[in-house]
């Protein structure tokens, strides 16, 4: 089915992007998955190239340009090659907004230019040992102290976690309970107190850098607050929408990107005197797959422009985000499947894709608080 949602722009920087990750990032993504993380310097050069914070105001380095069909250009090109890194998504897609909708002119001054040029890693920090996708029960807690701020707790999950230069910190700051005493506060690399955990070692995405953070007795000018004092749970809910259609791009991508090498494997594998593809069985699996990614996309699509004229809300956001990332894990496990022995062999990408998949019905709120989110818009 042909796809209406990009313009001639758009697939030019599809091009030019794919161009980018063919010569910086495939030659290193072996090395990169062995590491856990990717190279400092493939941030810079993203940056140089005008691929990071392109969203920001040109006087801060960036292009002042919020289509978010941008962003999922690039989510399905760092899916289709392969690239073993969340990095600019999590960068792009969900610390931008916070940046640019809520940090004030003087922060944004102080921060944006280096989120722009690949100089500044960014993180956001709201998991916790105890609390994941219940974000009201966080219990890192900022108290005032002069004019400063003292955050005491840790974070977990944390993608871009053991490098990030710039960390925004869902905190208690103790106006009320539960998410009426919440605050979001800048923590800079280097900061006393502050410290970074080692990249954790997971099933999959070995090459996105997920890590711990600490945080004792640290303490930053109360100028690093973002947004207003206790106000933070309204505002990650209304950011929350965008992450979650993020997530959703990327599954429709990835379960587009096994499908395509579950295609080719059965034109070409013989078994029993015949091609895999031309048992009927067979057929109709494949059949199948490609008429549910077709109807995820079209869906997902919508989504992406609903975003851009501010109509996304988070119930369907929600629920692309749940429906988009089961499907993809029944397509991965299916095409897996097609490959037999083979499939579960590092040496193969529907390996890679299969355990990377995983994760995506458990981060941006687990398929059960998905739907906890579609049903009360129920009125249920």
């Amino acid at each position: 089915m042909l796809r209406t949602v990009y313009d001639d722009d758009h697939e030019a920087f599809r091009v030019g992007f794919r161009e980018f990750l063919v010569r910086e990032a495939v030659p290193h993504t072996a090395r990169w998955e062995s590491a856990g993380l990717v190279d400092r310097s493939f941030w810079e050069a993203a940056g140089a190239a005008g691929y990071l914070g392109f969203e920001a105001p040109p006087s801060y380095g960036g292009l002042g340009v919020r289509d978010f069909r941008y962003n999922a250009v690039m989510s399905e090109e760092v899916v289709g090659l392969g690239i073993a890194s969340d990095g600019f998504s999590m960068h792009n897609d969900i610390v931008a907004p916070y940046l640019l909708d809520v940090a004030t002119f003087d922060q944004q001054a102080r921060w944006l230019p280096g989120f722009a040029d690949g100089s500044v890693i960014t993180a956001l920090a709201m998991s916790e040992p105890g609390a994941g996708s219940d974000v009201a029960s966080v219990r890192t807690t900022a108290r005032y102290d002069g004019d400063e701020i003292v955050l005491d707790g840790s974070k977990t999950f944390i993608t871009n976690g053991s490098r990030a230069d710039l960390v925004v910190v869902l905190a208690r700051t103790g106006e009320g309970e539960g998410g009426k005493g919440l605050s979001l506060v800048v923590v800079e690399a280097g900061t006393p107190g502050f410290t970074h955990g080692k990249p954790l070692e997971k099933i999959g995405r070995h090459g996105q850098d997920t890590a711990e953070l600490f945080f004792d007795d640290c303490r930053v000018p109360a100028a690093n607050l973002l947004g207003e004092r206790g106000g933070a749970f309204r505002v990650v809910m209304t950011k929350l929408a965008r992450e979650r259609l993020s997530i959703a791009v990327l599954a429709v991508a990835s379960a587009r990107s096994a499908l395509s090498l579950a295609l080719q494997h059965c034109r070409e594998r013989v078994a029993f005197g015949q091609t895999l593809g031309q048992f009927q069985v067979i057929r109709h699996q494949l059949a199948e797959m490609h008429t549910e990614i077709q109807l995820a996309q079209v869906y997902v699509d919508t989504c992406v422009l609903a975003l851009n004229d501010g109509t996304l809300t988070a119930p369907d956001a929600a629920g692309a985000k749940y429906w988009t990332t089961e499907l993809q894990w029944k397509v991965v496990d299916r095409c897996l499947q097609l490959f037999g022995g083979y499939g579960y062999m590092e040496e193969y990408p529907i390996a890679r894709i299969w355990r990377d998949a995983r994760v995506q019905r458990i981060y941006g709120g687990t398929t059960e608080i998905m739907k906890e989110v579609v049903s009360r818009d129920l009125g249920l």
